[in-house]
């Protein structure tokens, strides 16, 4: 965890493992970072104004507390009408035209230069800047400001950022490239997959368009657009995808992630990673940094951004997620075991709904046939399976082995608030 609640320097970095992905919570005009380590056990620190370790997440202005994100071109065959950008001629004489009546030659033919993607995708990067309450130790109040960037979705006004940009915020505001601002009002949000839609009042914006992130490939060029810091708004980097379907941790939360080494900070976090094609291919959230580590930014893959927006807008969850009704916990050391007053290491059940037929203190021994060592080893198996399954699932309970079919509901938020359960 990296805080700065004054101008001495004091740094800390406790390092167990080669890799160490976070999830920003905050960072402070005046220079300070803060972050989550992934298993939630480990804390950095670091006060001042120095370049710090990051996953791209939210910035942060803070009056007493912290707090904790690109426009995608439309095609040249975008239907909302937003932009107009025509591609036109042959070969190393083919150029675009922009909605600002630019007319820019294309690098070759396997697609637009970086300049070209910046100059069209410009106007679909928005700025977001969030507010949240905090409650000091004594009660007393303040408010957080927080930053980062958005996708616009569509031509009247939802936007796709991270649920990281916005968690807990009392009020969100949009600002588009030609300064206006705009206040939003959340539509859903969904932890589990860090997406978020927020949604202003305008028309006539320039929507992103979406691109088949499956057809990916490793090498491919790709620019990613944010807002950096959260004062560098319509910031252009760029690279290649580094790998596909990298599974990290971030929160406690398995995700599987594209790995590009586009520069990507804190405010970037929601902003887009385009394709040579001016076309979305992710939406930026993660970034692994450490003293020898460089170039490692993640982004979630189009595809699962574009199905969970969809499912946010129209329903305000995520539908058809299965779902066990179950809290789990993994006991991972000695002293965890000691505390819960167990004797053996694993994955135990500490929560239960309605008709279960687990029980609290039951440990999972394996489930659908895969041994479980972890409660990422469960989201594992309900991942590949869909609502109405049932899992055959093996647990020890009071030192003797039974064996118990577990139904696979759909996970459905008990009020308008969307964040997912963990299983």
């Amino acid at each position: 965890m990296y805080e700065n609640n004054s101008n001495q320097d004091n740094y800390s970095y406790n390092n167990n493992s080669a890799q160490q992905y976070y999830a920003a919570d905050s960072i402070n005009t005046n220079g300070s970072y803060s972050y989550q380590y992934d298993n939630g056990t480990k804390k950095e620190k670091k006060k001042g104004g120095k370049t710090a370790l990051l996953m791209a997440g939210v910035m942060v202005v803070s009056t007493a507390f912290g707090f904790g994100g690109g426009y995608l071109a439309s095609n040249m065959f975008n239907t909302s009408g937003a932009a107009n950008q025509v591609v036109s001629g042959q070969g190393d004489n083919t150029s675009v035209q922009t909605n600002t009546n630019t007319t820019l030659p294309l690098s070759n033919n396997t697609g637009l230069s970086v300049a070209n993607v910046a100059a069209l995708a410009k106007d679909s990067v928005v700025e977001i800047t969030t507010e949240v309450m905090t409650t000091g130790m004594f009660l007393q109040q303040a408010i957080s400001e927080g930053a980062g960037s958005g996708v616009i979705y569509s031509n009247d006004g939802y936007i796709i950022t991270n649920n990281h940009v916005i968690d807990s915020a009392s009020k969100i505001t949009v600002r588009l490239t030609d300064g206006t601002s705009y206040d939003a009002v959340l539509v859903g949000t969904d932890s589990q997959t860090d997406i978020a839609v927020i949604k202003i009042e305008a028309n006539g914006l320039h929507a992103a368009t979406f691109s088949d992130s499956d057809s990916l490939v490793v090498g491919q060029d790709v620019v990613a657009i944010g807002n950096p810091l959260g004062t560098l708004g319509g910031t252009v980097t760029n690279g290649i995808i580094s790998a596909l379907d990298r599974e990290i941790t971030i929160d406690g939360e398995a995700m599987r992630l594209l790995q590009t080494n586009a520069a990507v900070n804190p405010g970037n976090s929601g902003g887009g990673l385009f394709n040579a094609n001016g076309e979305i291919v992710g939406i930026v959230n993660a970034k692994s940094s450490g003293t020898d580590v460089e170039g490692l930014g993640f982004a979630i893959p189009a595809n699962t951004a574009k199905k969970v927006a969809d499912s946010l807008i129209s329903s305000g969850y995520v539908t058809g997620r299965p779902y066990l009704g179950y809290s789990f916990i993994t006991i991972s050391n000695a002293q965890m075991a000691m505390q819960y007053r167990v004797n053996e290491l694993g994955v135990y059940v500490a929560k239960v709904s309605n008709n279960s037929v687990m029980q609290i203190a039951d440990r999972v021994i394996s489930m659908d046939g895969t041994e479980v060592s972890s409660v990422t080893d469960i989201k594992a198996v309900l991942n590949n399976h869909k609502v109405g399954d049932t899992l055959s699932t093996v647990v020890d309970r009071d030192g003797k082995q039974i064996t118990l079919d577990v139904p696979v509901y759909e996970y459905v938020p008990e009020t308008d608030s969307t964040q997912t359960a963990a299983a």
